[in-house]
C-alpha cells in the first residue's frame, strides 16, 4: 500500500507528495516547492530515495537543493527539460521577482523517459510523458494513484501560456494517455485537491 501526504508549498501552493510504502523509513518525494519548511521538518529520520520530479518550473523545484543535500538523494527529471533546474530563465524563476529570486540549482541525477519503470519504496512508478504544460512534463502512475504535476486537475488543466507551453500537446496528453486510465485512478495533482480519471471525463469542463 502507497501512503500518502501531501505539503501545499510556497506561495503558489503546489502540492509536494511524501510517498511512504510498507517501510516507514523510506519515501521518496514528488515535487518539493518552494519553502519547504513543513516538507523538511517531517522528513526528519527518514530515509528519501529519490526526488521525483514532474516538470522543472520553479514552484515545483524550489525545495529540491536543500532535501538533495540534506537526504544526498538523486533527483529525477525528464530529458526535455535536463537544463532547466540550472537556467533561471527556463524555469519561469525570472518571469515572477516578486515570488523569489532566481533559482539555478544543480542538473538532475538521472533522466526520465516515457514507458520507464522506477522501482522505489518497493514499489514500480511508470513514467508517461504527458507534455503540453512545459516539454517535459510527466505523470507518475503507481498502482492507482497517478501524479499528473501540472496536467490535468480536478475541474481544470494545466496553462500552456509560458515558455514551451502547447495547448495541441496539452488536450493530446490527457486525452490520449490520461483517460486511457481507468475510472477510479486517483489523480493526485501539482496544485489544489485530488480527482479522478472517471469524474475527470464526465465533469471537467475543458475536456468534456
Amino acid at each position: 500500500m502507497l501512503r500518502i501526504e501531501t505539503f501545499s508549498l510556497g506561495p503558489l501552493q503546489t502540492n509536494a507528495y511524501l510517498l511512504r510504502g510498507e517501510d516507514e523509513n523510506r519515501a521518496i518525494i514528488i515535487d518539493p516547492g518552494m519553502n519547504p519548511g513543513p516538507l523538511l521538518r517531517r522528513i526528519e529520520g527518514l530515509e528519501i530515495e529519490a526526488i521525483l520530479l514532474t516538470h522543472a518550473h520553479f514552484d515545483h523545484i524550489g525545495g529540491v537543493d536543500e532535501i538533495r543535500k540534506l537526504k544526498n538523494c538523486p533527483v529525477y527529471l525528464h530529458a526535455l527539460e535536463s537544463d532547466w533546474l540550472t537556467t533561471p530563465k527556463l524555469n519561469g524563476s525570472l518571469m515572477w521577482p516578486q515570488i523569489g529570486g532566481p533559482m539555478a540549482l544543480e542538473p538532475a541525477e538521472y533522466e526520465l523517459a516515457e514507458g520507464q519503470k522506477l522501482h522505489l519504496i518497493d514499489h514500480e512508478f511508470t513514467v508517461y510523458h504527458t507534455p503540453g504544460h512545459s516539454p517535459g512534463s510527466v505523470s507518475f502512475l503507481c498502482g492507482k494513484d497517478l501524479f499528473s504535476g501540472d496536467v490535468l486537475f480536478r475541474m481544470g488543466v494545466g496553462r500552456t501560456d509560458l515558455p514551451g507551453g502547447r495547448e495541441v500537446d496539452l488536450y493530446n496528453s490527457i486525452r490520449g494517455k490520461l483517460f486511457q486510465f481507468a475510472d477510479d485512478v486517483i489523480v493526485y495533482s501539482g496544485h489544489g485537491p485530488k480527482t479522478t480519471i472517471g469524474y475527470e471525463r464526465v465533469n471537467n469542463p475543458y475536456l468534456t
